[in-house]
Parts: structure tokens; sequence; C-alpha cells
């Protein structure tokens, strides 16, 4: 890690520094095979027990466009999408993820993805034609942290919908994110999608350097992907991208008006780490969806790195607003190649949920007054019990 005498304290109370502050003791094996050249996050395969709900909810509620539909799966994507699809919703009898999917930069890239995958001896399969409608030749892996990825280049194109002003609605969803996983040793899988070319962006650790989150990323934003610390491998969130904050609002007002405000788990608020926007939904199976917006360029090769002190009560929100207990604790599972659930792994490390708002934790709102800085009604407010 970068100790904290190698950072600098901004005024906003977080640190920066020049180097991703993270070192893992038991890193996963750099491969001498060049990794592919990853673009973006392209779109996430969920399993769903029951599809009508669920286009209900993506399609009637959060408004996502169909692209293809039959009785087995839904193909999605979002206002600015040009390619096929950015989420599919599959049919299956355990709601789980079967994929996270990125985009590479040519069609040589999988020849690359298959060479990496299969020098660290992972379960690699590629396919000309597609696992999914839409998309081209693509290989899928489980990779060392054991989650589904998918890597394509060829894809059909489909009309973006940025000027059907016609066919918008007030909380319009205008282009995927990013995704979050969830994982027991964070520096760990930190150090392997380094080698697949990932920068850090933030990250969250305490005084010890024990790193509870981590944010990544491949296009220039804060993240494409990040590796939050707990049982895993689980899937924590997808998000979408709205233009502006007000589309969130009017999200949360459409679910109040159709008696659907238990969808929403937690915001809408704005983050500290990231500095966007948020909202976090749960569709009708659990998987959690973020809608975000108003993050920040991240392109410049010297785009510094920024920690956040696991205790600093506005890291997650930065108004200080309660993280919900589930919000740690709930995740989707994830699935092999053959669509079976992989083996949740317990975390050994510090929890970031005990250490701010568990009995013994505590959270501060100016560091050099520690708890004291919290009115004694917002420090119950983060112990459990007193949530209710």
């Amino acid at each position: 890690m970068t100790h904290r005498e190698d950072m600098t304290l901004t005024s906003s109370g977080y640190y920066v520094s020049q180097e991703a502050p993270i070192h893992s003791d038991n890193p996963v094996a750099t491969p001498k095979s060049t990794p592919p050249d990853i673009l973006r996050c392209a779109y996430m395969e969920i399993v769903v027990t029951d599809l009508a709900a669920s286009r209900q909810f993506y399609v009637d509620i959060l408004g996502l466009y169909v692209t293809e539909e039959d009785d087995e799966a839904i193909y999605l994507r979002s206002t600015e999408e040009f390619i096929h699809h950015n989420l599919v919703l599959r049919k299956g009898p355990i709601a789980a993820v079967a994929a996270f999917s990125y985009r590479v930069r040519s069609a040589e890239d999988l020849d690359r993805a298959v060479e990496f995958y299969t020098e660290l001896g992972c379960d690699v399969r590629r396919q000309e034609n597609g696992f999914v409608k839409g998309i081209g030749d693509s290989v899928r892996v489980v990779d060392p942290l054991g989650f589904p990825y998918e890597f394509f280049y060829a894809t059909d194109h489909v009309e973006r919908l940025s000027w059907r002003y016609d066919l918008h609605t007030p909380g319009e969803l205008v282009r995927l994110d990013h995704f979050n996983q969830v994982t027991p040793d964070v520096p760990r899988a930190v150090r392997h999608y380094q080698d697949l070319g990932f920068r850090v962006t933030e990250d969250i650790q305490d005084d010890e350097g024990t790193v509870y989150a981590a944010w990544m990323r491949r296009k220039p934003t804060v993240h494409d992907t990040a590796a939050t610390g707990g049982d895993g491998p689980r899937m924590h969130h997808v998000a979408f991208a709205t233009h502006e904050k007000h589309n969130i609002l009017a999200i949360c007002d459409k679910l109040g008006a159709l008696r659907r405000s238990d969808a929403i788990e937690r915001g809408p608020g704005r983050h500290g780490v990231s500095n966007a926007f948020y909202l976090y939904l749960r569709d009708p199976d659990g998987h959690r969806v973020e809608i975000y917006t108003q993050d920040y360029y991240t392109g410049d090769p010297d785009n510094p790195v920024v920690t956040w002190d696991v205790h600093d009560n506005q890291r997650r929100d930065w108004w200080g607003t309660p993280v919900v207990p589930s919000w740690y604790t709930d995740a989707s599972l994830v699935l092999d190649l053959d669509g079976n659930p992989q083996p949740v792994i317990a975390r050994t490390d510090s929890s970031e949920m005990a250490v701010t708002i568990g009995a013994d934790g505590f959270s501060y709102t100016r560091a050099d007054e520690g708890e004291k800085s919290m009115p004694e009604y917002k420090q119950g407010e983060y112990k459990l019990g007193h949530q209710l």
C-alpha cells in the first residue's frame, strides 16, 4: 500500500497519490501472454426466475428498450447504445449472473484472451457465433477469482435512440456504466485486474492498510468494475447512467406512484467515492441495479488515485446518510460456464459494515474529533439495532 505519509490530504477529506495504493500478499500469477485490450464494460447476462416480472421492472418501469425477445430471453439496451444490448434477462431456475461482458478493441484480442486465461489454467471456452443473440465470436472464462467473464468484438448494430425524444422518459437510462463485484480478497482482485490493464481510480482503506473496496476503469470514467470486499464471488450491482440528477428523482417519483417504492434499497444520494449521484434498486429477483450520474474524467496518465478512510462517514454518502445493512450483505450468485452456482468463499479480512456500523464500529464527520464529531442521533443511526 501507499502509506498515509506518502499521500496528500485534500481539503475535501480524502487522500491522493500517484500509485495504486494496494499490495496483494496472495497475487494471481501474472501471465506472460499479452492480455486482451478491453474497451469498456458492455453488457451483463443475468438469470431471472420470472421473465414477465423482470420485463415489467426493466422495460415498463426503468424504460430500457427491447432489442428482441422470445419466451426464454429478453435483450435490452439503453438510449445511447448502438450495439445489440446492454442487458440480457434469461429465464432460469436460480437468480444469478451468467456473464460480465467486455468489448475488446479487435478480433485479435479474442486470441489474446484465450492465451491469457489458458496460461492461468482457467476454464476457457470460445464460440464463433457467440453465446447470446447479437454477439459474434466470443470467449467466456471463469477467471481466477471465480467470476464468469466474456470478451467479444463482433456485434450486431442497432439504432442509437438518442434523437428519439418522442420515446424518452423523465428517468431515461442512457448507457451502461459499470459492474461491481463482491470478492473476499480485494487486493488480490485488484492485482489481477491490473494485469488485464485496469487502473485503480479510488479505494477505501483503514490506517492498517486493510482494503475494503477499489474502483477500476478501462474507459476514462471512475470505473468499469469495482471490487467490493465480502463473501464471494458474487455480483453486487450493475449500473446504468442517466444524464442528470433529476432523472434519478423522476425514477423515485415513478416508483412511488406505482406503489413500488419497496424496490428502492438506498438513496437517492451523492457518493463521496466517485462523486456521483446514485440510487440503488432491487429487481424482482433481488438483483441490485444502480442508477448513476455525474462522476468525473479519469483519462489522463497521471490521474491521481483517491483513497478514502473507511471510518469517514461521507465516503459512501457525501451527505452522511447511513448505509442500510442489506447493501453490505446481499449480492447475487454468479454461475460457472455450465450454469452452476459458484461456491461462495467467506471474507476473512475486516468487514466494512462491522468496522463502521457494527457493535464496536465507528464513523466520523471530522477526523480530528473522531466519533464525537457525530451527534448522538447520528451515532445511533450507524449502529445495528438502532436503524429501525
